[in-house]
């Protein structure tokens, strides 16, 4: 074990460190509308593009007729112990946001909090390690950023990037008829809880990390395609919270197949069992009321999806006739789970799951 930065005192495990972790600690979507009301309505600025009206996934501000900028900001606490696949997830988790918006990276800046006298400096410096590695692989520097001195340990980026304001795809612009797409199995959040008990294997950590240090590289081709109507990323508030999203920004309502979901395997034995989040029973009393399942769909299906996932697949709403081309640009890049999961349909903005 790791000597912490105080001589002879073990360093901990990252994860014991934190309440919760991953997207699991955003907070609940019910308290968030709440702390959110009166603020100051983003259409005041004409050239904001997306702002916080709908609860997108980043803010896309307009330059001129071809170019708009892309920004986000996302951080959260460790969801596993190894501080370098730590920081390759929050990473990847916080560049999402822009290919969730059709948008092309540039740059980022690094969010630090560290409880400095807790953690070795060799700890802190593989979170920041894998941090640059997922950056290096997007093709984006680390530019800067800002550290402190925290009780819990925090990492993640402030990410700027570029899109053609005619290509942005907003979280809202779904139209009835739109085939469902989801690019990632659902579970990291039941893995993530799993982990923390000692329970998941090392096929389900592995596989947990390679679904959450995949990089939502497909945002950037979809953008292109006029087929391609809504795209969101799926995390904190589970499939059917962002979902939900999609649902009251469009005006539309949404049909979902159970049988159809993309799984991380091992997943519904995990559910059956009873590990869940405490975000997902959270998620579930913000927004079940807008949610109905069909008689046959037991609580852990409920579980699932409702499972906050940190770093999660891309959500996309399209036309039919476009989805051999959003087919296609998940398998050549490698999203060999990705599966149609239902429809948008027209009527009042709920999800029904069959």
């Amino acid at each position: 074990m790791t000597s912490s930065s105080v001589p002879g005192v073990p360093e901990p495990r990252l994860t014991s460190l934190s309440h919760g972790g991953g997207c699991g600690c955003k907070i609940a979507p019910g308290v968030l509308a709440e702390l959110l009301k009166g603020s100051l309505p983003s259409r005041r600025h004409a050239d904001l593009l997306v702002g916080t009206d709908t609860s997108d996934d980043a803010a896309v501000y307009r330059l001129n007729d071809t170019q708009a900028v892309v920004a986000t900001t996302d951080f959260f606490m460790p969801i596993v112990d190894d501080p370098f696949d730590f920081g390759r997830i929050a990473a990847t988790n916080a560049l999402s946001d822009i290919y969730a918006m059709g948008g092309r990276p540039l740059f980022a800046l690094a969010i630090v909090g560290m409880p400095i006298n807790t953690l070795s400096q060799q700890t802190i410096r593989d979170i920041l390690r894998g941090g640059e590695t997922v950056c290096e692989q997007a093709g984006i520097p680390i530019a800067g950023g800002h550290s402190i001195d925290s009780v819990e340990p925090i990492y993640g980026l402030a990410v700027t990037g570029v899109v053609d304001p005619k290509n942005v795809k907003r979280n809202s612009s779904a139209r009835s008829g739109d085939l469902l797409i989801l690019g990632k199995p659902l579970g990291v959040g039941i893995f993530s809880a799993a982990f923390k008990k000692g329970l998941l294997d090392a096929a389900g950590y592995r596989a947990m990390i390679d679904t959450t240090t995949q990089l939502n590289l497909p945002g950037m081709e979809l953008s292109s395609l006029a087929g391609v109507h809504a795209m969101t990323d799926v995390t904190g508030f589970g499939l059917l919270g962002h979902l939900l999203e999609m649902c009251r920004g469009s005006g539309l309502a949404a049909r979902i197949t159970a049988a159809h979901l993309p799984l991380l395997p091992g997943l519904q034995a995990l559910a059956h069992s009873g590990i869940v989040t405490g975000a997902s029973a959270r998620n579930w009393q913000a927004y079940g009321k807008d949610v109905s399942l069909a008689s046959y769909l037991d609580a852990p299906l409920q579980a699932v999806l409702t499972d906050p996932q940190t770093s999660g697949g891309l959500l996309v709403a399209c036309d039919p006739v476009e989805l051999p081309a959003v087919q296609a640009a998940f398998e050549r890049l490698g999203f060999a789970q990705a599966a149609v999961i239902g429809r948008m349909n027209e009527g009042a903005p709920q999800v029904r799951v069959e």
